[in-house]
Order: C-alpha cells, then sequence, then structure tokens
C-alpha cells in the first residue's frame, strides 16, 4: 500500500534535531554521548506510526530508545505520537527517545557491536511469497546483524498477526541455534499480558478478533545465565 505524506515532510522532521538524527550513521559506537548518558538501549525496527516506541519511552524514563523507519512521513507521525506521548506543556518530546531515518538493512551502518540491548520487531512485513524470503526481518541473514549488534544483555522480541510468518521465524532463531522463551500463538488468550504495549496495527488484529504470535530470543551471555538460572529455579 503506497504511504501518503504530508508535503514538506522532510522540512518538519528536519526542524526537530532533539527527537529525530536524519544521519544516524554518524552517531554509530556514539549513542550514549547522543543520550548523554550510557543506559541500555533498545531499538524497534520498522516502527511505524510510533505508538509503541513512544509509549515504552515514557513507561521506562531508564532506557534510552531508538525508532527506526525509513519513511520521512512515518518519523513526522512518529515525532507527533512521541510528543503527545510526553505530555509536556512546552511540546517537547521525551529525553530518552531518538526517531531515527534508516532502511533496516543497513542496521549495521548506525550501530557498533555490542551498542544494543534489545531489539523489537513487531509486525514486521511478512513477505509472503517465498521469493521474497530475504527481505522478511528474521530471515538468518538480518537475524546475524542483529546478534553481531547486541551486547551481553541482548535480546530479540517479536510479534506477528501472521502465523506463517511466526513459524518461518522460529525456524531462523533455531536454525541459527538461539535459545527462545515465552512462545505464544496466542498472546491475548488470557487477556492483557502485564506491561504489554500494544502497536496501532496490535490494536486493530484485537479488534477483529485476530491471535497475536509473540516470542524473545535470549541472545546475550549474560542474558542466557540469568535465563538459565531462571529455569533451574523453576525445577528445583
Amino acid at each position: 500500500m503506497r504511504l501518503r505524506g504530508r508535503k514538506g515532510a522532510r522540512e518538519l522532521i528536519e526542524r526537530q534535531t532533539d527527537l529525530v538524527v536524519l544521519n544516524p550513521q554518524h552517531w554509530k559506537g556514539r549513542w550514549a554521548e547522543r543520550f548523554g548518558n550510557d543506559r541500555p538501549i533498545h531499538v524497534e525496527l520498522g516502527m511505524g506510526k510510533g505508538k509503541f516506541i513512544s509509549e515504552m519511552s515514557v513507561l521506562h524514563p531508564d532506557i534510552n530508545f531508538i525508532g527506526i523507519d525509513m519513511y520521512d512521513e512515518l518519523i513526522r507521525r512518529a515525532s507527533e505520537k512521541a510528543r503527545a506521548a510526553a505530555g509536556r506543556e512546552d511540546g517537547g518530546a521525551p529525553e530518552n527517545l531518538v526517531l531515527a531515518l534508516l532502511n533496516v538493512e543497513r542496521i549495521e551502518e548506525a550501530f557498533a557491536e555490542g551498542e544494543i540491548e534489545r531489539i523489537y520487531l513487531n509486525f514486521s512485513d511478512p513477505w509472503p511469497k517465498k521469493r521474497h524470503a530475504k527481505r522478511r526481518l528474521t530471515h538468518p541473514a538480518f537475524v546475524r546483524k542483529y546478534v553481531r549488534l547486541l551486547n551481553e544483555r541482548g535480546e530479540i522480541h517479536f510479534k506477528t498477526d501472521s502465523l506463517t510468518f511466526f513459524e518461518f521465524s522460529l525456524n531462523s532463531f533455531a536454525d541459527l541455534g538461539l535459545t527462545m522463551r515465552n512462545i505464544t500463538m496466542d498472546l491475548y488468550r488470557d487477556g492483557q499480558p502485564p506491561g504489554n504495549v500494544m502497536t496501532e496495527y496490535e490494536m486493530k488484529f484485537c479488534e477483529k478478533g485476530q491471535p497475536i504470535c509473540r516470542v524473545e530470543v535470549v541472545v546475550g551471555q549474560t542474558a542466557l545465565r540469568e535465563h538459565a538460572d531462571r529455569l533451574k529455579h523453576l525445577w528445583d
């Protein structure tokens, strides 16, 4: 579907230097400098209109969030969501949020190895045709990049409404030998999960009664040890 953008969207986001980064490659390895602190960095790849990343930044002020998308218009819309979520009288944005213009295919140009703690993949394009499989953001070629960029506490959190895409993704993670937890093919079966923040797409799908699939992929060594300790505690 063709995205209709507001005239002058680029000019609108260019003026928002407090929130928008049009050249994220400039901050590779230096995002702590951009935020002015060394808090964990969580990144949403393909943030759409920005509801999820904006709300997360307000709910978790101790974490730095970066929302990434490749379209000027979506950056513009997300900037409106971010400022509304912050609720500041001066119209300011959350200080722990950046919206970055970038094609996810070039993600390694914007982050250094071990610079990210968590990656969110929320309702990414499933690219249903087999010949387009390499474009899926959970294809092994993409996942290998994520693994390099994630730190010792690194995780990938993935949501989709497409069962076919979910099955493809589980196989992709498994083929790379990655540990998965909290796998569900019906996230809302027992009601709203604690701490869950919904995206725009997610709200629409739930209203239609469509099940939501979700999985957490544990990547970093510290995260893996903590996961193993929790399992041991449950077994004991």
